[in-house]
């Protein structure tokens, strides 16, 4: 069994993200535009948002509601609730964050050196390779499109 011991991300102590026995930091800009590029990647708003629109979207991931709306983003979230609101597989809130953990498990694991950053030009896309398996390329698990309940201004 490997023992090594992981390092946690930290980017600075605004906001603090926890899965077992990792301990994620963010300072409040880099978590901002992480939250921002999930709501991306799920489909539900395009970039970029306003100040207050992000404002609204990291209060529901940090908060898992928004309970006082300062945009139309806000107001959206709050009419669609039902929607957005469900069991942790199928919330809004609990994929949000889960890409946000994703994206500095990934950081860290390349500043880390385990993983290196490749394009494929055929696809023009992003991957993960890890180095010690041939370069091997690493599937990540698909994440679900809320496009039918996504904000559109």
């Amino acid at each position: 069994m490997d023992t090594t011991r992981r390092d946690n991300y930290e980017s600075g102590s605004d906001y603090v993200l926890e899965y077992g026995e990792l301990r994620f930091t963010f300072n409040e800009r880099d978590f901002t535009e992480r939250v921002e590029q999930a709501g991306v990647k799920l489909g539900f708003v395009d970039a970029p948002l306003g100040d207050a629109e992000r404002e609204d979207l990291v209060n529901l991931t940090v908060n898992g509601e928004v309970s006082d709306a300062h945009s139309s983003l806000g107001e959206h979230i709050n009419e669609c609730w039902g929607d957005l609101h469900g069991p942790s597989e199928r919330s809004l809130v609990h994929w949000i964050r889960r890409l946000v953990f994703r994206g500095a498990w990934l950081d860290q694991r390349v500043m880390e050196r385990e993983l290196e950053v490749v394009f494929d030009e055929h696809t023009a896309r992003f991957g993960y390779v890890q180095p010690d398996r041939d370069n091997e390329l690493i599937e990540l698990s698909p994440e679900p499109s809320w496009e039918r309940v996504a904000y559109r201004p």
